[in-house]
């Protein structure tokens, strides 16, 4: 099967299972305090007014800026009222990784199905797994939208199966799409651990003030991510006791977490998802102006333009458009970005900032990599695992064994779709006040 065959194939494997039908996005319902006269529109893709964040933000972390009803595509009506529950698209605010205030978008559900897992409905935070870096590309929107084909851009709303599963449990469920994305006053600023940390959980305190909400004080919180969002709840598990200390984390599921990205940096360099270190570039040069100079001194014209072109793609935009691109032809002088970064200290510390396993994580921690995983590499996501335990965290461990398929792709998603299951039914019972048994003690002997 030729290469692009083999990665439209791969950019709709998600949406297969999702069962999604193809919808164009509409104008949505804007708040009264925010109505822009311009229309932001992403690769062909009009972003309704809701996503763009108001002059003036709230002081408090995690407050309310802003919702509207949010229609699901995949809803059932029933007597007791819309399956899987009532969505809210949300703005709240929250902080950057500089310290800024910062508005962020997504979206909060109120399950229909009863809690029986004893006190009163818990709340989990959904981080989004890579979703890409165009605004039309956020989580929230994928509610409304499964799958989006404009002949532009490739939009598929795969952390919908994920969410329905916790909605099943009657679990409430809050989903942030991190800072700029879907948001439209700034770039989504991409495995920034600060920012994504904060956004996932300022969504939690941003959960307990949506109106109608069954959640309250005492009900516990889980957070649940795969991938970038593995990487964000690790680190929301980090910083919790200092960013968030009203909040007791019940358990934290950190699927295939990016925990070290000098290693992930290098593993991406010419998979299927080469884009992702142009999205990881346009974020650092955000967040850390002064790195731009030395982007600026590698980047040729090929890899500025590729730069620019990646800030608006989603997910699939990037598997056709950039799938497998070296990112040798990038640079004035041929040396990879992994290349670049060792021979550059300042590129070195900045990357060693976002190192995730520094702190001690809060409560119960479940890690799952899988073993052929080569493109968020499992060594490096069990080496976060062994740094927890060197801490005396909680940390239940557990390697997805499945066989090397040759698509780094493939090794990287395939644990997403089998042990979802296990990951739900774990952190259930921590929601359910069971005590979580750390295996720390055998991990020497697990893969």
């Amino acid at each position: 099967m030729p290469a692009r065959r083999r990665l439209l194939a791969a950019a709709l494997t998600a949406a297969t299972c999702l069962g999604a039908q193809t919808l164009s996005y509409a104008a949505t319902a804007t708040a009264a305090d925010a109505a822009p006269t311009e229309t932001v529109v992403s690769r062909g893709v009009k972003i309704p007014a809701f996503y763009t964040p108001p002059t003036t933000l709230p002081t408090p972390n995690g407050a309310l800026i802003r919702t509207e009803p949010l229609p699901l595509a995949l809803s059932l009506p029933t007597l007791d009222g819309p399956l899987p529950g009532r969505a809210t698209r949300l703005m709240y605010k929250s902080t950057d990784s500089n310290g800024a205030p910062v508005a962020v978008t997504g979206a909060y559900i109120e399950p229909t199905a009863p809690w029986k897992g004893g006190g009163p409905r818990p709340l989990v935070a959904v981080a989004p797994g890579t979703m890409g870096q165009g605004d039309q590309c956020a989580a929230s929107m994928g509610l409304e939208h499964p799958l989006s084909l404009n002949g532009r851009t490739i939009s598929v709303g795969y952390e919908d199966v994920a969410i329905y599963r916790l909605l099943a449990t009657g679990t409430a469920v809050v989903v942030t799409d991190y800072a700029g994305l879907g948001a439209t006053d700034r770039l989504h600023t991409y495995v920034n651990r600060l920012d994504e940390a904060h956004a996932v959980l300022d969504a939690v305190r941003a959960a307990r003030s949506v109106p109608g909400t069954s959640v309250t004080p005492a009900s516990r919180v889980g957070l649940f991510g795969y991938s970038q969002g593995g990487g964000a709840t690790a680190a929301a598990a980090e910083l919790q006791p200092a960013y968030a200390p009203d909040i007791t984390l019940a358990g934290t599921y950190s699927g295939a977490p990016p925990a070290d990205l000098t290693a992930v940096t290098e593993a991406i360099d010419g998979s299927e998802l080469s884009g992702a270190l142009a999205w990881s570039l346009n974020g650092f040069l955000q967040s850390d102006p002064t790195l731009r100079p030395i982007a600026e001194a590698h980047l040729n014209a090929k890899g500025r333009a590729a730069l620019t072109d990646l800030s608006t793609m989603c997910v699939g935009d990037a598997l056709l458009g950039y799938g497998y691109t070296k990112s040798t032809k990038w640079t004035t002088d041929g040396k990879s970005i992994s290349d670049i970064i060792a021979s550059t200290p300042a590129l070195q510390t900045f990357l060693n900032s976002q190192r995730i396993g520094t702190l001690t994580p809060s409560g119960p921690i479940r890690i799952a990599t899988g073993i052929s995983d080569n493109l968020v590499p499992h060594a490096q996501a069990r080496q976060l695992a062994k740094d927890w335990c060197a801490k005396g965290a909680n940390v239940t461990y557990r390697p997805v064994i499945l066989p090397n398929v040759i698509s780094p792709l493939l090794n990287h998603f395939t644990p997403l779709l089998t042990d979802q299951g296990n990951a739900v039914n774990w952190l259930t019972d921590r929601l359910s006040g069971k005590q979580a048994r750390s295996n720390c003690g055998a991990l020497p002997i697990l893969p």
